[in-house]
Protein backbone atom coordinates (compact mmCIF):
# COMPACT_ATOMS: atom_id res chain seq x y z
CA UNK A 1 0.00 0.00 0.00
CA UNK A 2 1.32 3.46 -0.92
CA UNK A 3 1.80 5.88 1.81
CA UNK A 4 0.23 9.83 1.36
CA UNK A 5 4.00 10.87 1.08
CA UNK A 6 4.46 9.06 -1.69
CA UNK A 7 1.04 9.95 -3.56
CA UNK A 8 1.14 12.19 -6.87
CA UNK A 9 -1.24 15.05 -4.67
CA UNK A 10 1.08 14.90 -1.65
CA UNK A 11 0.60 18.15 0.55
CA UNK A 12 -2.08 19.87 -1.58
CA UNK A 13 -5.27 20.95 0.41
CA UNK A 14 -8.39 20.84 -0.53
CA UNK A 15 -11.76 22.75 0.79
CA UNK A 16 -14.50 20.10 0.26
CA UNK A 17 -18.16 21.95 -0.09
CA UNK A 18 -19.61 19.47 -1.49
CA UNK A 19 -22.68 17.20 -0.50
CA UNK A 20 -24.86 14.13 -1.94
CA UNK A 21 -22.50 12.02 -4.25
CA UNK A 22 -20.87 13.98 -7.48
CA UNK A 23 -19.02 16.65 -5.55
CA UNK A 24 -17.60 13.99 -2.54
CA UNK A 25 -17.06 11.53 -5.76
CA UNK A 26 -14.99 13.76 -6.88
CA UNK A 27 -12.97 14.57 -4.11
CA UNK A 28 -12.31 11.37 -2.01
CA UNK A 29 -10.48 10.42 -5.73
CA UNK A 30 -8.09 13.52 -4.98
CA UNK A 31 -7.62 11.77 -1.55
CA UNK A 32 -6.81 8.81 -3.26
CA UNK A 33 -3.68 10.53 -4.53
CA UNK A 34 -2.83 12.06 -1.43
CA UNK A 35 -4.53 15.65 -1.13
CA UNK A 36 -5.81 16.45 2.27
CA UNK A 37 -9.37 17.39 2.00
CA UNK A 38 -11.41 18.90 4.59
CA UNK A 39 -14.69 18.70 4.31
CA UNK A 40 -16.78 21.18 5.62
CA UNK A 41 -20.92 20.57 6.86
CA UNK A 42 -23.51 21.98 7.99
CA UNK A 43 -23.92 21.78 11.96
CA UNK A 44 -27.61 21.19 10.87
CA UNK A 45 -26.60 17.77 10.46
CA UNK A 46 -23.94 17.72 7.93
CA UNK A 47 -23.73 16.11 4.38
CA UNK A 48 -27.12 15.37 3.31
CA UNK A 49 -26.35 11.77 2.99
CA UNK A 50 -25.38 11.16 6.31
CA UNK A 51 -29.16 10.62 6.43
CA UNK A 52 -29.73 8.31 3.53
CA UNK A 53 -30.14 4.39 4.13
CA UNK A 54 -28.87 2.08 4.06
CA UNK A 55 -27.77 2.00 7.37
CA UNK A 56 -25.09 -0.33 9.99
CA UNK A 57 -26.51 1.40 12.84
CA UNK A 58 -26.25 4.81 12.88
CA UNK A 59 -23.96 4.99 10.34
CA UNK A 60 -24.91 6.15 6.63
CA UNK A 61 -23.10 3.48 4.12
CA UNK A 62 -24.46 6.06 1.82
CA UNK A 63 -22.29 8.52 3.25
CA UNK A 64 -19.38 6.08 4.25
CA UNK A 65 -19.30 5.12 0.35
CA UNK A 66 -17.72 8.62 -0.90
CA UNK A 67 -16.37 10.45 2.14
CA UNK A 68 -12.83 7.98 2.90
CA UNK A 69 -9.97 9.67 3.43
CA UNK A 70 -11.27 13.16 4.47
CA UNK A 71 -11.12 15.68 7.64
CA UNK A 72 -14.70 16.91 8.81
CA UNK A 73 -15.31 20.40 10.51
CA UNK A 74 -19.22 21.26 11.04
CA UNK A 75 -19.44 25.19 10.98
CA UNK A 76 -22.49 27.70 10.32
CA UNK A 77 -22.04 28.39 7.00
CA UNK A 78 -24.86 31.73 7.53
CA UNK A 79 -23.29 33.53 10.44
CA UNK A 80 -21.12 36.51 9.23
CA UNK A 81 -18.13 34.69 11.73
CA UNK A 82 -18.84 31.33 9.74
CA UNK A 83 -18.40 33.17 6.20
CA UNK A 84 -15.44 34.78 7.83
CA UNK A 85 -13.99 31.60 8.84
CA UNK A 86 -14.27 29.68 5.64
CA UNK A 87 -13.57 32.32 3.40
CA UNK A 88 -10.01 31.96 5.61
CA UNK A 89 -9.82 28.62 4.43
CA UNK A 90 -10.21 28.83 1.23
CA UNK A 91 -7.77 31.03 0.44
CA UNK A 92 -5.37 28.82 2.55
CA UNK A 93 -6.52 26.04 0.35
CA UNK A 94 -5.19 24.91 -3.04
CA UNK A 95 -8.31 23.64 -4.16
CA UNK A 96 -12.01 24.65 -3.56
CA UNK A 97 -14.66 21.65 -4.83
CA UNK A 98 -18.84 22.98 -4.27
CA UNK A 99 -21.56 21.62 -5.36
CA UNK A 100 -24.10 24.45 -4.55
CA UNK A 101 -27.13 25.98 -6.66
CA UNK A 102 -25.20 28.83 -9.25
CA UNK A 103 -25.08 31.49 -7.01
CA UNK A 104 -24.61 29.98 -3.99
CA UNK A 105 -20.77 30.68 -3.48
CA UNK A 106 -21.49 34.00 -3.96
CA UNK A 107 -23.98 34.59 -1.18
CA UNK A 108 -21.78 32.71 0.99
CA UNK A 109 -18.82 35.56 0.17
CA UNK A 110 -17.42 33.28 -2.02
CA UNK A 111 -17.65 34.38 -5.53
CA UNK A 112 -15.03 32.39 -7.21
CA UNK A 113 -13.57 35.17 -9.34
CA UNK A 114 -13.19 36.91 -5.76
CA UNK A 115 -11.23 34.42 -4.81
CA UNK A 116 -8.99 34.05 -7.90
CA UNK A 117 -8.03 37.85 -7.23
CA UNK A 118 -7.24 37.35 -4.44
CA UNK A 119 -5.20 34.02 -4.80
CA UNK A 120 -4.95 33.96 -8.10
CA UNK A 121 -3.32 30.40 -8.18
CA UNK A 122 -7.12 28.89 -6.89
CA UNK A 123 -8.77 26.23 -8.43
CA UNK A 124 -12.66 26.79 -8.05
CA UNK A 125 -14.47 23.30 -9.14
CA UNK A 126 -18.06 23.43 -9.28
CA UNK A 127 -20.57 20.36 -10.30
CA UNK A 128 -24.32 21.84 -10.69
CA UNK A 129 -27.41 20.05 -12.50
CA UNK A 130 -27.54 21.94 -15.51
CA UNK A 131 -24.70 24.34 -15.71
CA UNK A 132 -23.88 27.49 -14.69
CA UNK A 133 -26.12 28.96 -16.66
CA UNK A 134 -29.25 29.00 -18.83
CA UNK A 135 -32.97 28.73 -18.55
CA UNK A 136 -32.65 25.62 -15.78
CA UNK A 137 -29.23 27.04 -13.78
CA UNK A 138 -31.14 27.39 -11.05
CA UNK A 139 -33.71 24.52 -11.10
CA UNK A 140 -32.25 21.13 -8.14
CA UNK A 141 -30.94 18.34 -10.18
CA UNK A 142 -30.25 14.64 -9.14
CA UNK A 143 -28.62 11.40 -10.89
CA UNK A 144 -32.12 9.94 -11.99
CA UNK A 145 -33.03 13.08 -13.64
CA UNK A 146 -29.78 13.69 -15.76
CA UNK A 147 -30.18 9.99 -16.32
CA UNK A 148 -34.02 10.28 -18.08
CA UNK A 149 -33.31 13.92 -19.65
CA UNK A 150 -29.94 12.93 -21.40
CA UNK A 151 -31.24 9.82 -23.14
CA UNK A 152 -29.62 7.02 -21.12
CA UNK A 153 -32.74 6.23 -20.02
CA UNK A 154 -34.28 5.62 -23.25
CA UNK A 155 -31.59 2.80 -24.27
CA UNK A 156 -31.75 1.06 -21.16
CA UNK A 157 -34.12 -1.80 -20.52
CA UNK A 158 -35.62 -4.49 -22.49
CA UNK A 159 -37.84 -2.19 -24.66
CA UNK A 160 -39.06 1.46 -25.89
CA UNK A 161 -42.09 0.96 -23.62
CA UNK A 162 -39.63 0.28 -20.63
CA UNK A 163 -37.23 2.48 -20.02
CA UNK A 164 -34.97 1.66 -17.14
CA UNK A 165 -32.55 3.78 -14.53
CA UNK A 166 -29.01 2.65 -14.48
CA UNK A 167 -28.39 0.46 -11.30
CA UNK A 168 -26.14 2.83 -9.90
CA UNK A 169 -25.93 6.92 -9.80
CA UNK A 170 -23.55 6.41 -12.83
CA UNK A 171 -24.12 9.95 -13.93
CA UNK A 172 -22.77 11.70 -10.25
CA UNK A 173 -20.66 9.13 -10.56
CA UNK A 174 -19.19 10.38 -14.05
CA UNK A 175 -19.70 14.36 -13.07
CA UNK A 176 -17.25 13.62 -9.93
CA UNK A 177 -14.67 12.05 -12.27
CA UNK A 178 -15.09 14.90 -14.77
CA UNK A 179 -15.02 17.36 -12.40
CA UNK A 180 -11.56 15.42 -10.81
CA UNK A 181 -10.03 15.63 -14.76
CA UNK A 182 -10.48 19.27 -14.69
CA UNK A 183 -9.21 19.99 -11.60
CA UNK A 184 -5.98 17.87 -12.28
CA UNK A 185 -5.52 20.00 -16.06
CA UNK A 186 -6.06 23.25 -13.77
CA UNK A 187 -3.08 22.10 -11.44
CA UNK A 188 -1.13 21.39 -13.90
CA UNK A 189 -1.28 24.68 -16.03
CA UNK A 190 -0.49 26.64 -12.56
CA UNK A 191 2.67 24.72 -12.67
CA UNK A 192 3.36 26.02 -15.89
CA UNK A 193 1.74 29.60 -15.99
CA UNK A 194 1.03 30.16 -12.35
CA UNK A 195 -2.61 30.79 -12.67
CA UNK A 196 -5.41 29.07 -10.88
CA UNK A 197 -8.89 28.81 -13.13
CA UNK A 198 -12.64 28.08 -12.52
CA UNK A 199 -13.82 24.35 -13.75
CA UNK A 200 -17.42 23.64 -13.98
CA UNK A 201 -18.86 20.51 -15.04
CA UNK A 202 -22.84 19.82 -14.68
CA UNK A 203 -25.35 16.63 -14.39
CA UNK A 204 -26.68 16.97 -17.87
CA UNK A 205 -23.26 17.79 -19.77
CA UNK A 206 -21.72 14.83 -18.16
CA UNK A 207 -24.72 12.68 -19.07
CA UNK A 208 -24.34 13.86 -22.68
CA UNK A 209 -20.87 13.27 -22.92
CA UNK A 210 -20.93 9.75 -22.30
CA UNK A 211 -23.70 8.83 -24.70
CA UNK A 212 -20.60 8.68 -27.01
CA UNK A 213 -22.26 6.22 -30.02
CA UNK A 214 -25.64 6.77 -29.24
CA UNK A 215 -25.85 10.33 -29.17
CA UNK A 216 -23.23 10.60 -32.15
CA UNK A 217 -26.05 7.69 -34.34
CA UNK A 218 -28.98 10.63 -34.11
CA UNK A 219 -26.66 13.09 -34.64
CA UNK A 220 -25.55 11.73 -37.81
CA UNK A 221 -28.28 9.44 -39.12
CA UNK A 222 -31.49 10.96 -37.50
CA UNK A 223 -31.89 7.42 -36.06
CA UNK A 224 -33.20 7.59 -32.33
CA UNK A 225 -31.47 4.49 -30.53
CA UNK A 226 -33.64 2.11 -28.79
CA UNK A 227 -33.18 -0.24 -25.76
CA UNK A 228 -31.36 -3.76 -26.67
CA UNK A 229 -31.76 -5.20 -22.96
CA UNK A 230 -28.57 -7.27 -22.52
CA UNK A 231 -27.75 -7.18 -25.78
CA UNK A 232 -24.89 -4.49 -26.83
CA UNK A 233 -26.60 -2.40 -29.62
CA UNK A 234 -23.91 -2.70 -32.27
CA UNK A 235 -22.45 -5.53 -32.17
CA UNK A 236 -23.29 -9.66 -31.95
CA UNK A 237 -22.17 -12.13 -30.60
CA UNK A 238 -21.85 -9.47 -27.66
CA UNK A 239 -24.56 -9.72 -24.47
CA UNK A 240 -26.30 -12.46 -22.24
CA UNK A 241 -26.63 -16.41 -23.48
CA UNK A 242 -28.65 -18.88 -21.58
CA UNK A 243 -25.92 -22.24 -20.56
CA UNK A 244 -27.25 -25.45 -19.60
CA UNK A 245 -27.47 -23.58 -15.82
CA UNK A 246 -26.70 -19.78 -15.40
CA UNK A 247 -26.40 -16.51 -18.05
CA UNK A 248 -23.07 -15.79 -18.89
CA UNK A 249 -21.66 -12.51 -20.92
CA UNK A 250 -20.22 -13.24 -24.21
CA UNK A 251 -18.51 -10.70 -26.16
CA UNK A 252 -17.11 -11.35 -29.52
CA UNK A 253 -15.10 -7.91 -30.76
CA UNK A 254 -13.48 -9.19 -33.90
CA UNK A 255 -13.80 -12.04 -36.54
CA UNK A 256 -10.73 -14.09 -34.83
CA UNK A 257 -13.09 -14.46 -31.97
CA UNK A 258 -15.95 -15.27 -33.83
CA UNK A 259 -14.66 -17.93 -35.23
CA UNK A 260 -13.12 -19.44 -32.55
CA UNK A 261 -16.21 -19.65 -30.96
CA UNK A 262 -18.12 -21.39 -33.22
CA UNK A 263 -15.43 -24.21 -33.01
CA UNK A 264 -15.76 -23.15 -29.24
CA UNK A 265 -18.86 -24.27 -28.92
CA UNK A 266 -18.89 -27.16 -31.82
CA UNK A 267 -20.66 -26.08 -34.95
CA UNK A 268 -17.09 -24.37 -36.96
CA UNK A 269 -19.71 -24.28 -39.71
CA UNK A 270 -21.95 -21.50 -38.27
CA UNK A 271 -18.62 -18.71 -39.07
CA UNK A 272 -19.71 -18.99 -42.77
CA UNK A 273 -23.68 -19.05 -42.23
CA UNK A 274 -24.54 -17.08 -45.03
CA UNK A 275 -26.43 -14.76 -42.84
CA UNK A 276 -23.53 -14.75 -40.21
CA UNK A 277 -20.54 -13.88 -42.33
CA UNK A 278 -19.90 -10.01 -41.12
CA UNK A 279 -20.08 -8.07 -38.00
CA UNK A 280 -23.08 -5.86 -39.62
CA UNK A 281 -24.70 -9.32 -40.71
CA UNK A 282 -24.93 -10.96 -37.15
CA UNK A 283 -26.13 -8.00 -35.74
CA UNK A 284 -28.91 -7.76 -38.49
CA UNK A 285 -29.41 -11.47 -37.35
CA UNK A 286 -28.79 -11.16 -33.97
CA UNK A 287 -31.89 -12.87 -32.62
CA UNK A 288 -31.43 -16.14 -35.02
CA UNK A 289 -28.25 -16.20 -34.17
CA UNK A 290 -28.73 -15.93 -29.94
CA UNK A 291 -31.13 -18.77 -30.60
CA UNK A 292 -28.28 -21.00 -32.52
CA UNK A 293 -25.79 -20.44 -30.32
CA UNK A 294 -28.19 -20.90 -26.94
CA UNK A 295 -29.08 -23.97 -27.90
CA UNK A 296 -25.35 -24.85 -28.53
CA UNK A 297 -24.38 -23.30 -25.03
CA UNK A 298 -26.95 -25.62 -23.12
CA UNK A 299 -24.40 -28.70 -23.96
CA UNK A 300 -22.54 -27.41 -20.87
CA UNK A 301 -22.85 -25.43 -17.43
CA UNK A 302 -21.78 -21.52 -17.36
CA UNK A 303 -18.58 -22.19 -15.47
CA UNK A 304 -17.21 -24.53 -17.97
CA UNK A 305 -18.03 -22.49 -20.95
CA UNK A 306 -16.31 -18.97 -19.33
CA UNK A 307 -13.15 -20.90 -18.70
CA UNK A 308 -13.02 -22.35 -22.19
CA UNK A 309 -13.70 -18.99 -23.64
CA UNK A 310 -11.27 -17.25 -21.42
CA UNK A 311 -8.24 -19.77 -22.71
CA UNK A 312 -9.14 -18.54 -25.60
CA UNK A 313 -9.17 -15.38 -25.09
CA UNK A 314 -12.98 -14.14 -25.85
CA UNK A 315 -14.36 -11.82 -23.53
CA UNK A 316 -16.37 -13.87 -20.91
CA UNK A 317 -17.64 -13.86 -17.32
CA UNK A 318 -20.55 -14.72 -15.09
CA UNK A 319 -23.30 -12.25 -13.54
CA UNK A 320 -22.69 -11.85 -10.40
CA UNK A 321 -24.46 -10.07 -7.34
CA UNK A 322 -22.49 -8.28 -4.78
CA UNK A 323 -21.66 -11.41 -2.53
CA UNK A 324 -20.47 -13.05 -4.93
CA UNK A 325 -18.41 -10.24 -6.54
CA UNK A 326 -16.41 -10.23 -3.04
CA UNK A 327 -15.55 -13.60 -3.09
CA UNK A 328 -14.38 -13.24 -6.33
CA UNK A 329 -10.37 -14.27 -6.45
CA UNK A 330 -9.23 -11.51 -8.76
CA UNK A 331 -11.22 -9.03 -6.62
CA UNK A 332 -9.64 -10.57 -3.93
CA UNK A 333 -5.93 -10.91 -5.47
CA UNK A 334 -6.79 -7.40 -5.95
CA UNK A 335 -7.34 -6.32 -2.38
CA UNK A 336 -9.98 -3.75 -3.11
CA UNK A 337 -11.58 -3.94 0.59
CA UNK A 338 -9.83 -2.57 3.48
CA UNK A 339 -10.88 -2.49 6.72
CA UNK A 340 -11.01 0.82 8.77
CA UNK A 341 -12.08 2.10 12.10
CA UNK A 342 -14.49 4.80 12.62
CA UNK A 343 -14.34 7.43 15.23
CA UNK A 344 -16.29 5.46 18.27
CA UNK A 345 -14.30 1.97 17.05
CA UNK A 346 -16.32 0.20 14.84
CA UNK A 347 -14.94 -1.85 11.80
CA UNK A 348 -15.71 -0.56 8.40
CA UNK A 349 -15.08 -2.97 5.08
CA UNK A 350 -14.52 -0.09 2.87
CA UNK A 351 -13.75 -0.09 -0.80
CA UNK A 352 -10.10 1.47 -2.02
CA UNK A 353 -9.87 3.89 -4.81
CA UNK A 354 -9.34 2.37 -8.45
CA UNK A 355 -6.60 3.82 -9.20
CA UNK A 356 -2.70 2.80 -8.63
CA UNK A 357 0.35 4.78 -9.23
CA UNK A 358 3.76 3.27 -9.63
CA UNK A 359 2.30 -0.14 -9.59
CA UNK A 360 0.86 0.12 -6.20
CA UNK A 361 -2.94 0.55 -4.88
CA UNK A 362 -3.74 3.40 -3.14
CA UNK A 363 -3.96 2.95 1.08
CA UNK A 364 -7.12 4.82 2.22
CA UNK A 365 -5.59 7.33 5.11
CA UNK A 366 -8.83 7.68 7.21
CA UNK A 367 -12.50 6.22 7.57
CA UNK A 368 -15.32 8.97 6.65
CA UNK A 369 -15.19 11.10 9.36
CA UNK A 370 -18.11 11.66 12.26
CA UNK A 371 -19.32 14.98 11.68
CA UNK A 372 -16.99 17.74 13.46
CA UNK A 373 -14.73 14.38 13.87
CA UNK A 374 -11.38 17.07 13.05
CA UNK A 375 -12.93 20.26 13.70
CA UNK A 376 -10.03 21.34 16.57
CA UNK A 377 -7.56 20.14 13.98
CA UNK A 378 -8.41 21.58 10.80
CA UNK A 379 -8.67 25.15 13.06
CA UNK A 380 -5.43 24.83 14.43
CA UNK A 381 -3.84 23.48 11.37
CA UNK A 382 -5.58 26.99 9.87
CA UNK A 383 -3.47 28.85 12.48
CA UNK A 384 -5.85 29.76 15.08
CA UNK A 385 -5.40 30.22 18.67
CA UNK A 386 -6.52 28.16 21.58
CA UNK A 387 -8.48 31.39 22.60
CA UNK A 388 -10.19 31.75 18.81
CA UNK A 389 -10.75 28.68 18.96
CA UNK A 390 -12.63 28.19 21.98
CA UNK A 391 -14.96 31.74 21.62
CA UNK A 392 -16.08 29.98 17.82
CA UNK A 393 -17.14 26.35 19.99
CA UNK A 394 -18.30 28.88 22.48
CA UNK A 395 -20.54 30.98 19.98
CA UNK A 396 -21.97 27.91 17.97
CA UNK A 397 -20.47 29.05 14.90
CA UNK A 398 -18.18 25.61 14.41
CA UNK A 399 -18.56 22.01 16.36
CA UNK A 400 -16.38 19.38 17.28
CA UNK A 401 -17.45 15.93 18.19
Amino acid sequence: MSSVESLPLAGLKVLDLTRALAGPYATALLSDLGATIVKVESLKGGDSTRGWPPFEGEHSLYYDSTNRGKQSIALDFYSPEGQELLRKMALDADVVVENFRPGVMAELGLDPAGLLAEKPGLVVASVSGFGQTGPLSQTAGLDQVAQGMSGIMSVTGPDAEHPFRVGIPIIDIFSGLFTTVGILASLIDRERRGVGHTVSTSLLEAALAISVFQGQRFLSTGVVPEPQGNDHPVLAPYGVFATADIPIIIAVGNEKQWRELCELVGDAALAEHPDLATGKMRTDHRAELKQKLEALLSAKPGAEWVELFRKAKIPTGPIYNYEQVFEDAQVKHLKMVQTLKRADGSDLPLLRGPISIDGVAPNVQKAPPALGEDTLNVLRELGLTQDQVDGLLKSGIVRAR
